[in-house]
């Protein structure tokens, strides 16, 4: 049998369906129940036979740092896929990151090995590979992370979680890595997924900004993951980017399938660093979330290129163009807007 942790999020809701439609015998872990809602709401995109796919999944409630529930839900599991993460860039937000992302998977580690489960792989980011100083060079696999960097606290803690992966490896377990870039895919359009994105651009953006990084469909991410899991390859990390694209390239291309005008105006440096610091200021005179970090606006200008011969190369593994995972997606909100 499969596990999957958490289930209810963008990648895991899209490899429960591509699992289940596979015929494999799944387990999903979930947190909260008003969330499977989500999952059953993604199947439906893909079948009309939503309603069976879904009611064959043993869901279990579980955190990953429950280890009673974890322990139960790791009853009779050969293969584990671990996307369950806390996804958020608020630095005051860093010990709550540290506990879900690198305890978390630390446990889950810990039970796959007293487990004997035959084979790990762990969801983890493009936020954890390391940078040139020339922009132009390509950034793959064995780009060395700094951790003296002014890095994020996500990318911290997931790079945090990625040393307890190759832990596991160490004392025996079988682990392949995947590091996507921006995970495209449809059905969560609020929260921290890229969803959020096509919805901001439906409701209109004022800026765009022209920092580059790496595309990639949620379907090549999930695909790439079984193909990983099913093959001998073990003890490997993965770069899963489709195409580097300047921020305003998707604005541009979301905004002309959603046909609504596109944003006009460049959101240079100089107006980031301010709105970060009045972002800072306010969180400290209203107790507000933060919405944009000093990080965060700085990777909004960043170039950041992605090599993905190593995936393409081994896997013989073509990706889908970026074009058409927009125009996909693009159609299934406008469809959700008018449900």
């Amino acid at each position: 049998m499969v596990l999957v942790t958490g289930g209810t999020g963008l990648v895991g809701a899209h490899l429960l369906y591509r699992l289940i439609s596979n015929g494999e015998k799944v387990r999903a872990i979930y947190r909260r129940e008003k969330t499977l809602k989500r999952v059953a709401h993604v199947f439906s995109y893909f079948s009309n036979d939503a309603e069976t796919l879904f009611n064959t999944i043993d869901w279990v409630e579980a955190d990953l740092n429950d280890i009673p529930k974890l322990q139960s839900a790791f009853r009779d599991i050969t293969h584990v896929y671990h996307c369950a993460a806390f996804v958020s860039f608020e630095p005051d937000k860093y010990h709550q990151l540290r506990r879900i992302n690198i305890g978390g998977t630390a446990n889950i580690v810990n039970l796959c090995i007293s487990n004997s489960v035959k084979k790990l792989c762990y969801v983890s980011s493009i936020a954890t590979i390391g940078h040139h100083e020339n922009p132009e060079k390509l950034i793959n696999e064995e780009t060395a992370w700094n951790p003296e960097d002014d890095n994020n606290v996500y990318a911290i803690t997931k790079y945090g979680a990625e040393l307890e992966v190759w832990r596991g490896s160490q004392e025996g377990l079988d682990v392949v890595m995947v590091n996507p870039g921006i995970v495209l895919g449809a059905g969560y359009w609020d929260g921290g997924s890229s969803g959020h994105l096509f919805k901001k651009i439906k409701d209109g953006m004022s800026y765009y900004v022209n920092g580059i990084t790496g595309y990639v469909d949620v379907f090549d991410v999930v695909n790439i993951m079984i193909k990983l899991m099913n093959s001998v390859i073990k003890d490997e990390k993965y770069i899963l980017v489709s195409e580097n694209l300047s921020f305003k390239d998707f604005q541009y291309k979301v905004a002309y399938e959603l046909n609504v005008k596109p944003p006009q105006k460049e959101a240079k440096p100089w107006l980031l660093n301010l709105a970060w610091r009045l972002d800072w200021l306010k969180h400290k005179l209203f107790k507000s979330r933060r919405s944009l970090s000093k990080q965060t606006s700085k990777s909004a200008v960043n170039i950041s290129k992605y090599d993905n011969s190593k995936l393409k190369n081994e896997l013989d593994f073509e990706f889908k163009p970026i074009d058409h995972s927009i125009k996909e997606i693009c159609q299934l909100y406008l469809r959700d807007l008018k449900n």
